[in-house]
């Protein structure tokens, strides 16, 4: 009974992760220029490390996990594990591109602090 106590007190994502016009063009852009398979989408997740405690990280994944949560973005997919995305509710993923910064950009509420790279946080 003790194992379905833990089950019960972990917390749900209740939120989402959304991702803008922006982010799925560039998405779709770097899936087409590194031969990803068809149906490829973009992995996001947070995985600890980095100067503030945990990092964001971008992978090209082939398919869904079974526990992922799918996202379906101006017609790209981008999978969020549970755990990761615990930390991503609210967040929106963008992509800029200027002269002073260019690519993936994480818009995190729940940020408490970040580094100057904003590659890492530290959750609120």
């Amino acid at each position: 009974m003790a194992g379905l106590d833990i089950l019960q007190a972990t917390p749900k994502a209740t939120g989402t992760l959304e991702v803008t016009e922006s982010a799925a063009k560039a998405i779709a852009k770097f899936l087409k220029t590194n031969d990803a398979p068809e149906g490829a989408g973009l992995r996001v997740g947070v995985r600890g490390g980095g100067c503030s405690g945990l990092s964001y990280y971008l992978d090209v994944e082939a398919t869904a996990r079974e526990s992922d949560h799918v996202i379906d973005a101006y017609g790209v997919k981008v999978y969020v594990d549970p755990k990761s995305l615990l930390f991503l509710q609210g967040t929106t993923l963008d992509y800029v591109s200027g002269l002073m910064e260019s690519g993936f950009k994480f818009v995190n509420p729940k940020a408490g602090k970040a580094c100057g790279c904003g590659e890492s946080f530290s959750p609120v």
